[in-house]
């Protein structure tokens, strides 16, 4: 298993740790544990892409794992705020829904030999949603606004973000069997 691999599963372990840090009382620190790990497994996700490209080890195994080490990450942080009060459940179920439609987009897409690649709406999209998944652990009322802001951007640019992977990938939905 190469270096990018190991870094997407070590993204994978560290997600328990974080919803226990989140969720459970075990010191007077957890909320600040959960936001370092939290940052910690996002870092290794920009790292094993780049390390990936750079040193030419990309692979199959890669190339599933580290999207679905995403959206676990992402999806167990949005679920834990909603339990915590601190999003509307709606606006999970946009966000998880979006990541949903993109993963079976994919799979139809690869079915027909066509892969789909990242785009830059999708990318501002995740940043958005790490960075308001961090304001919203962190908890500092001095930065509601902020907080607020960044939440409506994220979800704003996952709609924005799946109508652009629709409209330009429309052909895939075509019946070419």
């Amino acid at each position: 298993m190469n270096l990018p691999n190991k870094l997407t599963m070590f993204r994978v372990i560290l997600i328990p740790f974080f919803v226990v840090f989140l969720l459970v009382d075990i010191t007077t620190s957890d909320k600040w544990i959960a936001l370092a790990i939290f940052i910690v497994a996002s870092l290794t996700d920009l790292l094993d892409g780049k390390i990936a490209r750079k040193y030419n080890l990309v692979t199959n195994f890669g190339k599933f794992m580290d999207p679905l080490a995403d959206k676990l990450l992402v999806c167990s942080a949005l679920i834990c705020l909603v339990s915590l009060g601190k999003i509307a459940a709606w606006m999970v179920i946009v966000i998880i829904a979006r990541e949903f439609i993109i993963s079976g987009f994919r799979l139809i897409a690869s079915d027909n030999g066509v892969v789909i690649a990242a785009s830059y709406w999708g990318k501002f999209k995740t940043t958005f949603q790490m960075v308001m998944i961090c304001l919203m652990i962190a908890d500092i009322p001095q930065i509601s606004l902020v907080t607020d802001i960044v939440m409506w951007a994220a979800v704003i640019l996952t709609v924005v973000s799946l109508v652009d992977y629709l409209v330009k990938n429309k052909d895939v939905m075509k019946d070419t069997k």
